[in-house]
Order: C-alpha cells, then structure tokens, then sequence
C-alpha cells in the first residue's frame, strides 16, 4: 500500500476524534482500511505459506 494512503487512513482517524466525518470520508475510509486489512490478510497468508513445519525425533 502507497504512503499516501496510509497517512490518509491516519489523517481521517485523527479527524474523527476532533469532527464528525462527512458521509464521502467515512465512504473513503471505510474502503482504504478494507484495501489495508486485505493486504494485511494476504501478507499473513503468503507467511504462512511458506513456513515447514520439521519434527525431528531422536531415538
């Protein structure tokens, strides 16, 4: 995800803490965390891909 869209996720945060957010930048919000979890998601996924899982038993 683009730096620009994380600082605005973080922009629109802060300012829902100081105003009520119009019916656009809660619209915005909502789909560029929605495009963050599902990076998020992917990330975690392709982690969990690629571990190998080794059981190495001495007798």
């Amino acid at each position: 995800m683009e730096q620009n869209k994380i600082d605005r996720i973080n922009y629109l945060a802060r300012e829902s803490r100081v105003r009520e957010l119009t019916a656009e930048e809660k619209e915005e919000q909502t789909a560029l965390r929605n495009e963050y979890r599902a990076l998020c998601k992917k990330n975690l996924q392709a982690q969990l891909d690629n571990i190998e899982f080794v059981d190495k038993k001495e007798d």
